[in-house]
Protein backbone atom coordinates (compact mmCIF):
# COMPACT_ATOMS: atom_id res chain seq x y z
CA UNK A 1 0.00 0.00 0.00
CA UNK A 2 2.80 2.41 0.90
CA UNK A 3 4.47 1.62 -2.43
CA UNK A 4 1.29 2.54 -4.32
CA UNK A 5 1.00 5.84 -2.48
CA UNK A 6 4.67 6.59 -3.10
CA UNK A 7 4.33 5.68 -6.78
CA UNK A 8 1.24 7.88 -7.03
CA UNK A 9 3.09 10.81 -5.48
CA UNK A 10 5.94 10.33 -7.95
CA UNK A 11 3.67 10.01 -10.99
CA UNK A 12 1.15 12.70 -10.05
CA UNK A 13 3.27 15.70 -11.20
CA UNK A 14 3.98 13.99 -14.53
CA UNK A 15 0.30 13.23 -15.09
CA UNK A 16 -0.67 16.80 -14.23
CA UNK A 17 1.96 18.11 -16.66
CA UNK A 18 0.69 15.82 -19.44
CA UNK A 19 -2.90 16.92 -18.80
CA UNK A 20 -1.89 20.58 -18.84
CA UNK A 21 -0.02 20.12 -22.10
CA UNK A 22 -3.14 18.68 -23.74
CA UNK A 23 -5.51 21.37 -22.49
CA UNK A 24 -6.13 23.92 -25.25
CA UNK A 25 -5.77 27.58 -24.34
CA UNK A 26 -8.97 29.38 -23.34
CA UNK A 27 -8.79 31.75 -26.31
CA UNK A 28 -6.71 30.10 -29.02
CA UNK A 29 -5.56 32.33 -31.86
CA UNK A 30 -7.66 31.95 -35.02
CA UNK A 31 -6.32 29.51 -37.57
CA UNK A 32 -5.15 31.35 -40.69
CA UNK A 33 -4.55 28.95 -43.52
CA UNK A 34 -2.18 29.93 -46.29
CA UNK A 35 -3.33 30.52 -49.83
CA UNK A 36 -1.68 27.27 -50.94
CA UNK A 37 -3.50 25.40 -48.17
CA UNK A 38 -6.85 26.78 -49.31
CA UNK A 39 -6.15 25.99 -52.95
CA UNK A 40 -5.19 22.42 -52.06
CA UNK A 41 -8.04 21.88 -49.60
CA UNK A 42 -10.89 23.73 -51.30
CA UNK A 43 -10.22 24.47 -54.94
CA UNK A 44 -8.23 21.53 -56.28
CA UNK A 45 -10.64 18.79 -55.12
CA UNK A 46 -13.60 20.70 -56.60
CA UNK A 47 -11.76 21.17 -59.89
CA UNK A 48 -10.94 17.45 -59.96
CA UNK A 49 -14.47 16.35 -59.11
CA UNK A 50 -15.94 18.73 -61.69
CA UNK A 51 -13.68 17.16 -64.31
CA UNK A 52 -14.56 13.62 -63.27
CA UNK A 53 -18.28 14.36 -63.21
CA UNK A 54 -18.05 15.91 -66.67
CA UNK A 55 -16.03 12.99 -68.02
CA UNK A 56 -18.74 10.66 -66.74
CA UNK A 57 -21.32 12.94 -68.40
CA UNK A 58 -23.13 13.18 -65.07
CA UNK A 59 -24.47 16.65 -65.76
CA UNK A 60 -26.36 17.08 -62.51
CA UNK A 61 -23.24 16.26 -60.52
CA UNK A 62 -21.01 18.42 -62.74
CA UNK A 63 -23.36 21.37 -62.19
CA UNK A 64 -23.16 20.78 -58.45
CA UNK A 65 -19.34 20.69 -58.48
CA UNK A 66 -19.12 23.79 -60.68
CA UNK A 67 -21.18 25.66 -58.07
CA UNK A 68 -18.97 24.27 -55.30
CA UNK A 69 -15.85 25.39 -57.21
CA UNK A 70 -17.29 28.89 -57.54
CA UNK A 71 -17.96 28.97 -53.80
CA UNK A 72 -14.43 27.73 -53.11
CA UNK A 73 -13.01 30.61 -55.12
CA UNK A 74 -15.23 33.01 -53.16
CA UNK A 75 -13.93 31.62 -49.85
CA UNK A 76 -10.34 31.99 -51.03
CA UNK A 77 -11.07 35.56 -52.10
CA UNK A 78 -12.49 36.44 -48.67
CA UNK A 79 -9.63 34.80 -46.78
CA UNK A 80 -6.84 36.19 -48.99
CA UNK A 81 -7.94 39.38 -50.78
CA UNK A 82 -4.31 39.91 -51.83
CA UNK A 83 -1.47 37.55 -52.59
CA UNK A 84 1.83 39.40 -52.61
CA UNK A 85 1.26 42.32 -55.00
CA UNK A 86 -1.74 40.65 -56.67
CA UNK A 87 -5.45 41.12 -56.12
CA UNK A 88 -7.04 37.69 -55.78
CA UNK A 89 -10.22 39.04 -57.39
CA UNK A 90 -8.23 40.08 -60.45
CA UNK A 91 -6.31 36.81 -60.54
CA UNK A 92 -9.48 34.73 -60.33
CA UNK A 93 -10.99 36.87 -63.09
CA UNK A 94 -9.24 34.64 -65.64
CA UNK A 95 -11.58 31.80 -64.62
CA UNK A 96 -14.86 33.67 -65.23
CA UNK A 97 -15.20 33.05 -68.97
CA UNK A 98 -14.03 29.42 -68.86
CA UNK A 99 -16.40 28.70 -65.97
CA UNK A 100 -19.26 30.27 -67.92
CA UNK A 101 -18.35 28.02 -70.87
CA UNK A 102 -18.30 24.97 -68.56
CA UNK A 103 -21.72 25.96 -67.24
CA UNK A 104 -23.12 26.34 -70.77
CA UNK A 105 -21.73 22.93 -71.77
CA UNK A 106 -23.27 21.33 -68.70
CA UNK A 107 -26.66 22.92 -69.40
CA UNK A 108 -26.45 21.75 -73.02
CA UNK A 109 -25.29 18.29 -71.87
CA UNK A 110 -22.59 18.51 -74.51
CA UNK A 111 -19.58 16.36 -73.70
CA UNK A 112 -17.28 17.77 -76.38
CA UNK A 113 -18.02 21.34 -75.32
CA UNK A 114 -17.55 20.39 -71.68
CA UNK A 115 -14.14 18.86 -72.38
CA UNK A 116 -13.02 21.95 -74.32
CA UNK A 117 -14.33 24.37 -71.68
CA UNK A 118 -12.83 22.36 -68.83
CA UNK A 119 -9.45 22.34 -70.58
CA UNK A 120 -9.76 26.12 -71.01
CA UNK A 121 -10.54 26.48 -67.29
CA UNK A 122 -7.54 24.32 -66.44
CA UNK A 123 -5.31 26.42 -68.69
CA UNK A 124 -6.58 29.56 -66.92
CA UNK A 125 -5.59 28.04 -63.57
CA UNK A 126 -2.11 27.30 -64.89
CA UNK A 127 -1.78 30.80 -66.39
CA UNK A 128 -2.59 32.22 -62.95
CA UNK A 129 0.04 29.99 -61.36
CA UNK A 130 2.64 31.13 -63.87
CA UNK A 131 1.64 34.77 -63.38
CA UNK A 132 2.14 34.54 -59.62
CA UNK A 133 5.56 32.90 -59.99
CA UNK A 134 4.27 29.42 -59.17
CA UNK A 135 4.82 27.70 -62.55
CA UNK A 136 5.63 24.43 -60.81
CA UNK A 137 1.95 24.11 -59.82
CA UNK A 138 0.50 22.51 -62.94
CA UNK A 139 -3.15 21.45 -62.97
CA UNK A 140 -4.38 18.97 -65.55
CA UNK A 141 -7.48 17.19 -66.78
CA UNK A 142 -7.99 14.46 -64.17
CA UNK A 143 -7.23 10.88 -65.08
CA UNK A 144 -10.12 8.45 -64.76
CA UNK A 145 -8.23 6.86 -61.88
CA UNK A 146 -8.46 9.97 -59.72
CA UNK A 147 -7.88 10.03 -55.98
CA UNK A 148 -11.54 9.42 -55.13
CA UNK A 149 -11.82 5.64 -55.38
CA UNK A 150 -14.78 5.64 -53.01
CA UNK A 151 -17.00 7.80 -55.27
CA UNK A 152 -18.88 6.78 -58.38
CA UNK A 153 -19.09 9.73 -60.77
CA UNK A 154 -21.54 8.14 -63.20
CA UNK A 155 -25.17 9.19 -63.27
CA UNK A 156 -27.21 7.19 -60.74
CA UNK A 157 -29.63 4.68 -62.20
CA UNK A 158 -33.26 5.13 -61.10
Amino acid sequence: MIRRVALSLVLLPALVAIGAAQTPPANPPPLRLGLGDLMTMLVQPRHTKLGLGGQARNWEYAAYELHELEESFERVERAWPRYRAFSITELLGVTKEPMAAVEAAIKAKDGAKFDAAYRELTQACNACHRGTNRPMVVIQFPAATAPYPDQDFTTPKP
